[in-house]
């Protein structure tokens, strides 16, 4: 019944991704805060649809460490689930993503509306930079960031290298980096459309605060506590 629950719901995402890219494209000539409003009731409803379809269902520890100003969500990336929840209990935010998916005609524009950070990872150098501008810029529209420093998803129990982009934003603007860990890619594995039933664990520790350090040692401390965290977690081991 697990193929037959995840097909279900696929179909379902599918068709409210229709809906919702249409939806978002109406709302550009309205506030801002419309259409993060709509982004956000299709992150709720792919959510909501998770439980009832697949019994796939999460509990959040450590809401009480988010800050009042807009903060660098930094997490580990296992699934597409972390992307579609994070909407939900973080204030709106801003996802780095590959600039050529905004290309794509009617999905790029909905795309668009999310006011990535747009960039070009072909080129290494010059992607830094663009993340590091564009990061800056977001932050002082008063959206939150969320990086994914492993940069693709990873199998359980096998987390990648973190990199220091997300610190290197912290550190020059001064905003404070949330390490997030959880265990989505043991109930949603990356490149497969199986959905497995249970509880996702989210774990929000308290903001890192960059005071003036280095980036290398921001990006440390976050490092070191995710890992630990993500080790204390059901299916750590993959």
């Amino acid at each position: 019944m697990t193929g037959v629950r995840s097909l279900i719901y696929l179909v379902g995402q599918i068709v409210s991704a229709v809906i919702i890219e249409i939806a978002i494209l109406l709302t550009v000539p309205f506030p801002r805060r419309i259409t993060d409003r709509v982004i956000g009731t299709w992150a709720r409803f792919n959510i909501w649809t998770l439980k009832v379809v697949c019994g796939l269902d999460y509990r959040v520890r450590g809401l009480e460490n988010l800050p009042a100003e807009p903060a660098i969500v930094i997490s580990n990336h296992q699934s597409a689930w972390e992307t579609l929840c994070f909407q939900l209990f973080f204030p709106p935010v801003s996802f780095v993503l590959k600039r050529q998916l905004l290309w794509i005609p009617i999905f790029g524009w909905g795309l668009a509306a999310y006011r990535p950070i747009a960039i070009d990872r072909s080129q290494k150098i010059r992607a830094l930079d663009q993340m590091i501008h564009q990061g800056i810029e977001r932050l002082s529209d008063g959206r939150w960031l969320v990086i994914y420093p492993e940069g693709t998803r990873m199998k359980p129990g096998s987390p990648g290298t973190f990199q220091a982009g997300g610190a290197m934003i912290s550190s020059r603007s001064g905003a404070p980096i949330l390490p997030v860990a959880h265990n989505a890619g043991v109930f949603w594995p990356r490149r497969s459309f199986l959905k497995y039933p249970g509880t996702i664990d989210v774990v929000i520790g308290a903001p890192v605060w960059p005071e003036g350090r280095k980036a290398r040692a921001i990006n440390g401390e976050v490092e070191s506590w995710i890992r630990a965290r993500m080790a204390e977690l059901p299916g750590a081991r993959g």
